[in-house]
This record gives structure tokens, sequence and C-alpha cells, in this order.
């Protein structure tokens, strides 16, 4: 992985003021510029509802609650030791997910890993000797893996190709309960375009052998959690979830039991509330999280002869309890989303160098000027979280030179998105009305209007749900999504074409910088692949070929690499423990224009997406 600045990011004469802008967005963990080679592609991505979580620390009653660590960043996962001398955490204090230990104090801050790829939900065995934690080192996907840690030296415990999820030692040292989703149907959620998630539960031995799933075929179980004795493993299951989904309302959520000799069940609540990261407790009680909206969310325990209690109120997540009980470690979210101005962030090869930006970023043709859509951020009444409210997007353009940002387009409750230059820069294309699920507002529409923001007016207004324009090269046409097809409007007349006969789900079309061909993405074989087609509807062909989405697709200026995002590593985590979007989390690829030379650049578990060369 390569850490780089942002200089010559738009030329010698900008490297001043790029750095200021930069610098107005940059969130504390950022990773620092270091000396590089340039890179030959710079890249702007957004990475979607990214948290700022931190963790905390407090009685079991939940009383004197205070920070674990005194300059804290983006961290999650925490677990204690079996001695409560530690407590191991997945910070991204360099940017990457990397693994830490720290002392309950707050003292002795020391990294475990030290790895380009994506590591987190460490454990450590009960004799301290060994780490079991997720990693997607060596294949991409989410794996167990066994570190020594004395020697460093590291096992892949499950090795296979699907997602495989916190892992919980036996007392004894000598099992690990995990989730995964290595036996999910092949599905999407319905309606849309995400695919389903479903976990068991699963027992394997430290040697790797003896891999069971202990819960049944159905359902989404996670969180395993041994008791003291060893003789059962805890965690939550939800039923029918796409039944449930389908109608519109919550599943039944359970937290259960399973006693590994017999195989026995035991439910020790269910309802349809949100339950999860469930931990037995002494006297039979048992911690757990509420994941509401409302007031009642936070961590509750849970009394065999009473109702629960709530002794953290908000947006807690994972808890995790010392041995003695005595204290609980947790993290906190405090903001879903942000904004992001050129920020650099770490990649994974080094011909690409990666700024985080707001989504659908868009360089002027004079390399002057960027743009791009910008949520607005709304805070919950109940919780204070502070959220990024995707109904309620502007266009945005930003100064390179000065770093002056300012608004060209916003209405409330409209979504407007994918704002796109005319080759000559003197005409913006953009999308306008309902788009990612927002009830209420028109259906979407394509506009133009000058760089000022004036002359603002509409050039496709019916009730298509229309989207996300691309100009010709020649500046005479565009392509755009209309409905479920692709369509080419002659600007001169307003003339519209069928690329697509709309028999199949086609979108994100954009015109390459040749204008030979029109790259898009399409349902047409199961997943959404990407696909090229000639602007007069011939010579289709097919570039990716990969279980999981692929979608966001779009040209570097010299037409010889593709940028898009994928899902095609699955998931890293269970998707019921985040406030996240419930797909496989999206990474930024890029590839050679005729489908060759994939290349990963991106390695996280949040949502990447609408990648944008910017050079």
């Amino acid at each position: 992985m390569h850490r780089k600045s942002v200089i010559r990011l738009f030329g010698a004469t900008a490297i001043t003021a790029t750095m200021i802008a930069v610098g107005a967005g940059q969130s504390r963990n950022a990773p620092m510029p270091r000396s590089a080679p340039v890179a030959k592609h710079r890249v702007a991505f957004n990475r979607f509802l990214l948290p700022m979580m931190t963790l905390f620390i407090a009685d079991a009653d939940g009383k004197n609650e205070r920070a674990l660590l005194p300059n804290p960043g983006l961290e999650y996962s925490p677990s204690y030791s079996a001695d409560g001398n530690w407590i191991i955490f997945t910070g991204e204090r360099n940017g990457q997910a990397d693994l830490y230990r720290v002392h309950p104090d707050g003292t002795g801050l020391e990294p475990l890993t030290n790895d380009p790829t994506f590591d987190d939900q460490a454990s450590l065995s009960p004799d301290g000797k060994t780490l079991a934690f997720v990693s997607t080192r060596q294949g991409g996907t989410a794996n167990i893996w066994l570190m020594d840690m004395r020697s460093k030296k590291m096992t892949n415990l499950t090795a296979s190709r699907s997602g495989n999820f916190r892992p919980s030692w036996s007392p004894d040292g000598q099992w690990i309960a995990f989730s995964s989703d290595r036996d999910s149907p092949h599905e999407f959620y319905p309606g849309s375009f995400e695919h389903m998630q479903s976990t068991g539960i699963y027992l394997i031995a430290r040697n790797g052998k003896g891999v069971r799933r202990i819960t049944g075929k159905e359902g989404r179980a996670g969180s395993p959690a041994w008791s003291k004795d060893g003789r059962r493993v805890l965690f939550y299951e939800a039923e029918k979830v796409r039944e449930s989904l389908a109608q519109g309302v919550n599943p039944q959520v359970e937290i259960a039991s399973i006693e590994i000799a017999t195989g026995i069940r035991t439910v020790h609540a269910a309802s349809t509330e949100i339950k999860v990261s469930p931990h037995f407790l002494a006297g039979d009680k048992i911690g757990y999280i509420k994941r509401s909206d409302d007031e009642t969310a936070g961590l509750r325990i849970l009394s065999p002869d009473s109702l629960a209690e709530t002794v953290l109120r908000g947006t807690v997540r994972n808890p995790n309890w010392s041995p003695d009980e005595k204290r609980v470690v947790f993290q906190r979210i405090s903001r879903l989303g942000s904004t992001q101005h050129l920020v650099p962030t770490l990649n994974l090869d080094a011909d690409f160098e990666l700024f985080l930006n707001d989504p659908f970023a868009s360089l002027s043709p004079d390399k002057k000027q960027l743009l791009f859509s910008q949520y607005t951020l709304r805070k919950a009444a109940t919780s204070g979280l502070e959220r990024s409210n995707t109904r309620d997007t502007s266009i945005e353009i930003r100064n390179l030179l000065t770093g002056e940002q300012r608004t060209l387009f916003h209405q409330p409750r409209f979504s407007a998105f994918s704002a796109v230059w005319s080759p000559d820069g003197a005409e913006i294309a953009l999308s306008v009305g309902r788009y990612f699920r927002s009830p209420g507002s028109p259906a979407g529409q394509i506009a133009l209007m000058k760089p000022d923001g004036s002359d603002f007016r509409l050039i496709v207004d019916d009730k298509a749900n229309n989207g996300f324009p691309s100009w010709s090269p020649d500046g005479k046409r565009i392509v755009f999504k209309k409905g479920r097809q692709l369509v080419i409007m002659e600007l001169a007349n307003r003339q519209v074409t069928s690329l697509t006969d709309g028999s199949h789900y086609d979108n994100f079309p954009q015109w390459s910088p040749k204008g030979d061909t029109i790259l898009f993405t399409s349902d047409r074989s199961g997943d959404y692949e990407l696909y090229t087609i000639r602007p007069n509807g011939e010579e289709l062909r097919r570039l990716t070929n990969v279980p999981g989405s692929n979608a966001h697709a779009t040209w570097c200026p010299s037409g010889e690499w593709i940028l898009f995002t994928s899902g095609r590593m699955g998931f890293k985590d269970e998707i019921a423990v985040y406030d996240s979007a419930p797909q496989p989390y999206g990474e930024i690829f890029a590839m050679r224009a005729d489908g060759s030379d994939i290349r990963q650049l991106t390695d996280n578990k949040w949502e990447d997406g609408s990648p944008a060369c910017i050079h």
C-alpha cells in the first residue's frame, strides 16, 4: 500500500492552493502524506456514510463512562484479554484497519498488525498466546486467521471464499465459534440492487478441523459468545428476513443459545426489536445491544426474572466485559457520513493515487473546478447522532486553486446527482428528482445549467425516473438511463433514440473518451455486470463475470482504464452489527478498457463508490 502526497495533483501552479483545500476537509484520521513516486492516475471516490466511532469504557452499570484512549480516532471491535490486562481493538490510525492492544487505563498502546489489507474483530485466546481475527490477506475475502503472539506467525483457519466473522474462543481454548455466510443463498433484497446476507453459527477446532454448523439453515445468526463453562454458545438470530423486508416490517429477532453436547436450543428473548452482540453474564443475565432510532437504543441487561434494563443509551456497539464483569468496553457512533474534499487516503496499487471526496466528482475540462454532490447532515432528535441525509442532496462546485466552494443546485427533498461537464466546459448536465428510495419527490429527470448555476432547465421531464447523463466527446449528444433502459438524446432537437430495449435493468452509462463505445451496468446475466455497446446499439460486450454486483463504472480520460465499484470480495462483517448499507461492502477497482488487468484499489469495511479520474 502506498501513502502519497497530493503534490502534482493539478500541476505545479495548483500545489499550494490544492493542499489548502484538501486540509480544510481532512479528518484527524487521514494519513500524513509521505514522499513517494507520482502515481499515473489520480482517483476521487466517496466512502458512503463513513462513521465516526470511538472506544469508551464504563462501569458495568453504565456509570463513569470515559474515552478509552487519550487521542481517539476511528476505532471499533474492542475485546478484553482473559486476564483483563489488555483490550484488543481495531483502529484506522494510519488510514488502514489494523489491530492494536492497550491497557484498560489507556496506556501501553501497541500495534499488533501492520498490513495494507483489512484486519478486524480480534479475540485473544484464554492463555493469551494466540490471536484470532478477521482478515482479507491472501485472497481478499474475510477469513478467520490465527496469529502466534510471540512469533507473529499467521495461519488462515477458515481458508474459504465466503465471509467469516466474529471469532469467539471456547474457555478451554480448543474451539472457536464464528459466524459465516458460506451457505448464504445468492439473492437480492426484494426490489433492490443489494445482495442478501444469510449467516449461521459455526464451530472450528483451533487446528482448522471439525468445522460444523450449529444453527439452522434458515435465518441470520451472528455474534457468537461462549458461556463460562463452555457448554453453550449464545447468539442472535433473525427469522424470515426476506419475507419481513418484502412486507416492510422488522423480522422476529431472538437471543438464543445452543448446548454444544446435545444441540438443545434455548430462546432467551424474542421480539421484533433488533437485538445484537449478546454476552452471558453472571447470575444468568445476558447483556446485549438494542438497535433503534429512538431513546430506547443502547446497552441492555436481561435478567431471568425481570425486564431488560438499559444501562447505556445511544448508538453503542460491540460491548465486551472485563473478566470480573466490573467494566465494559464498547464503541459509540457519533456521526454517519461527513463532507470529504480530496482527502488523501491509502490504496493498494502504486499506479493509482486515491482521494476521498463527496460523491460523483467531475473535473472541469480546464482542470480548475470540481463538481460533486453533497449530502446534508441531520441530527437525530433522540440520540444526537449526526447522519447524512441522502434525500436532500445538492450539486456543489469547488475552485481547486482557491478552495472556494459554492452550491449550484439545491432543492429541499430533491436528490441531485451525477453532474458532469460538457466537453467544452460551457454546460453541466445533471440528474434531479427521486433517487436512493426517497419517497414523496418527483421521479428523476435530466437537466442542464451553466457553470455559474444559471439557465437551469429540464431537458427530460416525464415519469420514467431518468438519471446519470454522460456526454458524447463532441458534446452533441448525451446518453442516460430512462427507466430500465439506456437512451441517447440529440441535444440540438431533443430527439431520443433507444440504446437498449429495457428488457433488463441497465444503468450508469458512460460514453468513452474516444466516442466509440458506451460503458454501463446491467443485470442481464443475473448479477450486475459491466458491459460496453456501440452508440448504434451494436457489439454488446461483457467485461466482468464475477459473483457480486459491479457498478459506478467510469473512464479515465485516456480511455485506457475503467474505474468501478464491485462487491465481488463479499461481506467483511455481519450486516446487522453496523448502521450501514445492506450489501457487500463495495471496493474500488480498476481494469483495462477490454476488461483485463483487474486491480483492487481499496480494502475496508465501508461502502466505497462513485470513482472518477481527476487528472
